[in-house]
């Protein structure tokens, strides 16, 4: 998968097929290598545009449909901030 922090609010987003979501399902999984290369090659665009920060690619597991993020950096991102539970993603309960 492709992740990066959107440029005007710091949250983490990643890659889907119509562009940046803000939950981790929605994003597209990059199963070859090229499409991966690709990917981020074009996210450059979007740096360029001042959308995002830093895009990076990262490993993710899918098990019953659900994506997991195989880093714990990832886990967090997808599920934080870590620093309470009523503010960001896990207070939206995704």
């Amino acid at each position: 998968m492709l992740t990066a922090s959107r440029l005007r609010d710091g949250e983490a987003v990643w890659l889907g097929k119509s562009g940046w979501v803000e939950v981790i399902a929605n994003g597209e999984i990059f199963a070859e290598p090229s499409s991966a290369e690709a990917a981020l090659r074009r996210a450059e665009a979007d740096v360029q545009a001042n959308l995002v920060v830093n895009p990076y690619l990262f490993e993710v597991r899918v098990n019953e449909g659900r994506i997991t993020p195989i880093k714990e950096k990832e886990l967090i991102r997808s599920s934080g901030p870590s620093i309470h539970a009523n503010l960001g993603k896990q207070a939206r309960h995704v």
